[in-house]
């Protein structure tokens, strides 16, 4: 896909961000892409102002994927030492299955090892999203055998499946980065 650049986010990506991830996971429009939530949880996955909480902690970055100004998707990092936690990941539904997720992850790892010398990313992926989870599994990740309750958080979601629970998968991050990819 041509035209595409990853840069840091900034506080007026907020709305635009917060619409992507909502658009990526929840609600009918999710069900353009793969990796719609719509069957498993109602209502938000996530705010404008969870962004600018995001972007306020130092030991964050949210990442973005653009082609000219549009944000197609984004990945947010947060540092705990030397490994980097990944979450909020979401590729606009129409734009899903053409390699944008597997570029934009593939930048997040280096730029954890530049920034921070990470040397291990961490990501918790509802466990049933088999789908997803076999995603990861490409790219290295592997389940750690750790799980937790998904949380609760009924000011913006639902569940609509008793019994969610999320899956932790780690990858070792190549410290060379010629062996990146």
């Amino acid at each position: 896909m041509p035209n595409l650049t990853f840069v840091p986010a900034q506080t007026t990506d907020a709305e635009a961000v917060s619409a992507l991830v909502n658009a990526a996971y929840r609600g009918e429009s999710s069900r353009q892409g793969w990796t719609t939530e719509a069957d498993l949880l109602q209502g938000l996955r996530t705010t404008s102002e969870d962004f600018l909480s995001l972007l306020a902690d130092d030991n964050s970055l949210l990442l973005l994927c653009k082609q000219d100004q549009t944000v197609l998707a984004c990945l947010a990092l947060l540092q705990q030492q030397r490994q980097v936690e990944m979450s909020l990941f979401a590729v606009s539904p129409r734009h899903q299955a053409m390699g944008i997720g597997k570029r934009l992850l593939q930048h997040a790892e280096k730029t954890a090892i530049q920034n921070w010398s990470a040397t291990r990313a961490v990501m918790s992926v509802i466990s049933c999203r088999h789908e997803l989870i076999a995603f990861y599994q490409r790219r290295g990740y592997r389940p750690t055998g750790e799980q937790k309750p998904f949380p609760v958080n009924p000011a913006l979601w639902t569940p609509m499946v008793n019994g969610l629970m999320l899956t932790i998968l780690a990858k070792e991050l190549p410290q060379d980065q010629s062996a990146g990819g």
